[in-house]
């Protein structure tokens, strides 16, 4: 009898916790769906609806060509030859002969050099002037202002590349050349004279654009209070720019210089179509560099390679330009 009530009490026991966990599971059920939860419920099956396809565009133009770019550069295909058929897994050979290589290391010296003149200094700081100078209530005929900042932002870059070749031709017909001679000055060739400061003004003046719109828009989140304070302390304009302004946009000017380096660094029909390099190599971006060696000498994987070493700069450089704008990566 005792064993039979003790047998009795232990089956009680254990079907107590589960009919506790069926009365929840049924209160749960007989919850209602608030409009909320219906809201989050429709929120997680529109997620995946609308970032799929664009998931799936980054995946099939960005990463996956990124990843064969990446296999090309360890094999030596090229275009003609042998290669070309039947192209062989080489490991880091073709970055050992690029990182030796003194015409890869120049290119990537003359390509900073063309970032750092014609988009860290030049784009940024006229575009800020601009920007600043549209902000000033004196400025009259604004908009005929910004339509010549922003003309040159529509020009394709193929026309715009042509239209200066025309302009700093050579010959005494050239535009550049008909105005020295309306000074008495003689004929020039600024495109073989000083080739990298011809398209560093350039390429200055197609992108300063860019700049004016995005400093622009930052400038509008600055509180015009805060720069009437200053004033009213004695504030000079240098000051207030400086101390109250400028900390203030910091964080869209980081963006605005990670962006611009980035698309200065792949700037290549600009240069092609003016000088394609030369004269000399004086202009041999590596843009430039990667092109040739890829097309013009058939090397595709030192090509692929070079490329990959240019992703990683300015993968290093971008996450240096986050940190420097205290953004998040």
């Amino acid at each position: 009898m005792t064993t039979a009530g003790a047998t009795g009490r232990a089956a009680r026991a254990a079907r107590k916790p589960r009919t506790a966990r069926t009365a929840r599971t049924a209160q749960k059920d007989r919850t209602p769906r608030t409009p909320r939860t219906r809201r989050e419920g429709r929120a997680r099956w529109a997620l995946p609806f609308f970032l799929g396809p664009s998931v799936l565009l980054i995946a099939v133009f960005v990463i996956a060509p990124a990843g064969y770019g990446l296999y090309l550069a360890l094999t030596n295909t090229q275009l003609t030859g042998f290669a070309a058929r039947d192209p062989q897994f080489v490991g880091l050979d073709n970055f050992r002969t690029l990182l030796g290589s003194g015409d890869f290391l120049s290119s990537l010296g003359r390509t900073g050099q063309f970032v750092f003149w014609s988009a860290i200094v030049g784009q940024t700081v006229l575009g800020m002037l601009a920007a600043l100078l549209l902000r000033q209530k004196w400025l009259r005929g604004k908009g005929v202002f910004g339509a010549l900042v922003l003309l040159p932002m529509v020009v394709p870059e193929v026309v715009a590349s042509l239209t200066w070749a025309s302009v700093l031709s050579s010959d005494e017909d050239g535009t550049f050349n008909r105005l020295l001679a309306l000074f008495g000055g003689g004929a020039a060739a600024p495109l073989q004279d000083s080739p990298m400061t011809s398209i560093v003004i350039i390429n200055v003046w197609r992108g300063i654009a860019f700049a004016m719109i995005m400093f622009q828009a930052a400038l509008e989140g600055v509180p015009d209070e805060l720069i009437e304070a200053a004033r009213m302390d004695g504030a000079r304009a240098h000051q207030v720019f400086r101390h109250i302004t400028l900390p203030l946009i910091r964080g869209p000017v980081f963006l605005y210089l990670l962006l611009t380096t980035i698309t200065t660094v792949g700037v290549f029909g600009l240069v092609y179509f003016l000088t394609q390099g030369g004269p000399g190599h004086q202009t041999e971006l590596a843009s430039v560099y990667i092109f040739q060696r890829a097309f013009q000498y058939s090397q595709i994987g030192l090509g692929s390679a070079a490329s990959v070493i240019l992703l990683v700069l300015l993968t290093i450089l971008g996450v240096t330009y986050a940190r420097l704008a205290k953004v998040e990566v």
